[in-house]
């Protein structure tokens, strides 16, 4: 199984992502975009893992939810990774209490090292993919995706949960859910 931990962001965001990403894939047609059913920020990236594993990363992830609170994040404005003129990937900004997405993005990675699992990236920076160039020399049209993005602000919503998904073929199924519950 392909795992990955993430948190997604309320159904009142999210369909707001679902609007935006309509409006955006008209400006870059060809592009791989995700699906709004889709709409994540990952924590960390686990790659491919035994089923018989998911009762270890429970037992790993069922605590951090303890140590953390329900927090808000918003969407809004955005960029590309790669060339400016031929971007491979366009993400929107996350915003609002980016502290504790970073805080749980922490705990998830320490609660997961001694499984085996370090995360392939320094800092944790938050952002929200929204499409991928399908060629590999990437796409000037998310260039212009980009310059719409600017303007833009898609709300906020509440992150209540992390979630240990599965990816299958594009489609991601929760495998684990684990509320977050300070108070």
């Amino acid at each position: 199984m392909r795992l990955f931990t993430a948190v997604t962001l309320g159904e009142v965001l999210t369909a707001q992502t679902e609007r935006g990403i309509e409006r955006l894939r008209a400006l870059a047609p060809d592009a791989k975009w995700v699906r709004p059913e889709g709409v994540h920020l990952t924590l960390l990236f686990l790659g491919d893992v035994e089923e018989g594993r998911l009762p270890e990363l429970r037992d790993a992830l069922e605590p951090v939810g303890l140590y953390h609170a329900p927090f808000v994040l918003s969407v809004a404005g955005g960029g590309t990774f790669g060339p400016p003129s031929h971007p491979r990937v366009l993400w929107a900004d996350v915003r609002g209490d980016t502290a504790a997405l970073k805080a749980l993005q922490a705990d998830v990675a320490r609660a997961l090292e001694p499984l085996g699992f370090t995360s392939e990236h320094g800092e944790y920076i938050a952002h929200l993919t929204l499409a991928r160039a399908r060629p590999p020399r990437g796409d000037p049209a998310l260039a212009a995706c980009a310059s719409e993005l600017q303007g833009a602000s898609w709300g906020e919503g509440r992150v209540d949960r992390l979630v240990l998904f599965e990816s299958t073929r594009g489609h991601y199924v929760p495998r684990l859910e684990v509320m977050l519950e300070r108070g």
